[in-house]
C-alpha cells in the first residue's frame, strides 16, 4: 500500500499543478466559458472510454503494467498539453491525457486484491488522501510557477514540471509496486474475455444491487465536476481572482481530501457502515453546493468548498468498497472499471451542461443544479436499506 500511496501521490502533484492554469491557457486562445468546461469534458470523455479497458487489460495481463503505461502517457500528455498551439491541439492533448489518467479504477483493484472487504473502504480511502495530497502540494507549485495575472502567466514551465512528476511516479512503480494479479485469476479473465464493453455493462447493471451502487458513483462527481469546471471562472468574476488565488483555494480543498479520506473515511466506516456514509456525504455536498453562491467572503467560501470535498471523498471509497464486493477476483478491475465509467460519465456530462448553466443561466446556476442532484442522491441513498455487507455480497458475484 504504502508504494502505491507514493506513486498516486507523486501522479497527482503534476495534475494539481496544471489544473488551476488551465481555464486561463484555454482562454489565451480565444476559448468561451463553455469551451473551457468542454475542455475538461474532452478529458473525461476519454477517462470514460478507457476506465474499462485498462480495468480489463489488468485482470488479465496484471495492474502493475497497466499502472506503468498509464503513467507514462501521462507525461507525454503534460509535455503535449505545454506545447500546444492552438485550441484544437489543446483539446487532443487534454484527451490524451484523460486516456492515461483512466487508471484510476485500476488502483482501486490494486487496493482490492490486497485489503479485506472490512477493511476497503479504509484503504480506498488511503489513496484517495493521496489525490488529495497530490492537489494540496500541486496547485500551490502551478501558482507560484504561474504570474499573478493571467496575461502574464508562463505556461510551458508548469506543464513540463508536472510531466516531470510523471516521470518520477513511473520510476517508483517500476521498482516499488509488486503484482497482484495470480495465474489463476489472469486465467479465469480470459475466459470472460469475450464479453464486448456493452454487454458486460448490461450484465452489471443487471445484478442486484450492484446496478443501484454504479448509478449512485454518477452524482457526486457530477455535482464537485461543475465545481471544478467553473469554480475559477466563479471566482473571477465575483471575487476578481486570478491563477494564484485559485490555486491555494485548491490547494485548501486538497487538504480537506487528504484530512477525510486518509483520517475520517475509516472511523466513520466503521462507526455507521458505508450506507450511511453515503447518505452523510451527500447531505454535505448538498448544503456547500446551495451555500457557495452566497459565500462572497473567504470564511463561507472556505466553509462551502470544504463540504462539498468532505462529501465527496466520504462517498467515493465508500460506494467503491461497496461495489469491490459484488466482483469476483478475476473481474474486479472490469467491474470496478464500469463503475469508473459511471463517474467518468458524469465528469462528461457535468462540466458541458454546468457550462452551459453558467453561460446562460447566471454564474450561480450550477450550485443550485448540484444541489437537485444531491437531493435525488439522498432520495436513492434511503433506497440502500438491507445491501448485504462483506462476504454475502462476495457470494452473490458469479
Amino acid at each position: 500500500m504504502a508504494a502505491l500511496f507514493l506513486t498516486v501521490f507523486i501522479d497527482m502533484v503534476g495534475f494539481g499543478i496544471v489544473i488551476p492554469l488551465l481555464p486561463f491557457y484555454a482562454q489565451r486562445y480565444g476559448a468561451s466559458p463553455d469551451e473551457v468546461t468542454l475542455l475538461v469534458t474532452a478529458y473525461t470523455l476519454t477517462q470514460f472510454v478507457f476506465a474499462p479497458f485498462w480495468g480489463r487489460v489488468s485482470d488479465r495481463y496484471g495492474r502493475r503494467s497497466v499502472l506503468l503505461v498509464t503513467l507514462a502517457g501521462t507525461a507525454v500528455a503534460y509535455v503535449w498539453t505545454g506545447l500546444a498551439e492552438s485550441l484544437v491541439m489543446l483539446f487532443v492533448a487534454r484527451a490524451f491525457a484523460g486516456a492515461s489518467a483512466a487508471n484510476v479504477a485500476v488502483a482501486h483493484a490494486y487496493v482490492a486484491d490486497i485489503a479485506p472487504p472490512e477493511h476497503r473502504a479504509r484503504e480506498m480511502g488511503k489513496i484517495g488522501a493521496a489525490f488529495g495530497l497530490g492537489f494540496v502540494i500541486g496547485p500551490a507549485i502551478g501558482g507560484l510557477l504561474a504570474a499573478p495575472d493571467a496575461a502574464g502567466v508562463d505556461y510551458m514551465t508548469p506543464f513540463l514540471v508536472a510531466a516531470g512528476f510523471s516521470v518520477v511516479a513511473w520510476v517508483l512503480a517500476l521498482i516499488q509496486l509488486k503484482e497482484t494479479v495470480t495465474g489463476a485469476m489472469r486465467e479465469a479473465a480470459a475466459q470472460h474475455a469475450t464479453r464486448g464493453r456493452l454487454a458486460s455493462l448490461a450484465e452489471s447493471l443487471s445484478r442486484p444491487w450492484l446496478g443501484r451502487l454504479i448509478v449512485l458513483m454518477f452524482m457526486t462527481p457530477f455535482v464537485f465536476s461543475g465545481v471544478e469546471s467553473t469554480f475559477a471562472l466563479w471566482s473571477e468574476r465575483a471575487l476578481a481572482w486570478g491563477p494564484v488565488e485559485n490555486g491555494y483555494v485548491y490547494s485548501y480543498m486538497g487538504v480537506i481530501a487528504v484530512l477525510t479520506q486518509g483520517a475520517v473515511v475509516g472511523r466513520l466506516v466503521r462507526r455507521v457502515g458505508e450506507v450511511r456514509a453515503i447518505q452523510i456525504g451527500a447531505l454535505a455536498v448538498l448544503v456547500g453546493s446551495v451555500a457557495l453562491p452566497f459565500s462572497l467572503a473567504l470564511a463561507p467560501l472556505l466553509v462551502s468548498l470544504g463540504l462539498i470535498v468532505f462529501g465527496v471523498c466520504v462517498t467515493g471509497p465508500s460506494l467503491n468498497s461497496l461495489i469491490s464486493r459484488f466482483a469476483a477476483a478475476h473481474e474486479r478491475g472490469a467491474i470496478l472499471g464500469i463503475a469508473q465509467s459511471s463517474s467518468g460519465l458524469a465528469r462528461i456530462l457535468g462540466p458541458g451542461i454546468n457550462g452551459y448553466a453558467f453561460a446562460g443561466l447566471g454564474r450561480d446556476a450550477p450550485y443550485y443544479l448540484g444541489g437537485l442532484v444531491m437531493i435525488a442522491m439522498l432520495v436513492i441513498g434511503r433506497r440502500l436499506a438491507g445491501l448485504p455487507r462483506g462476504d454475502e455480497a462476495a457470494a452473490r458475484s458469479p
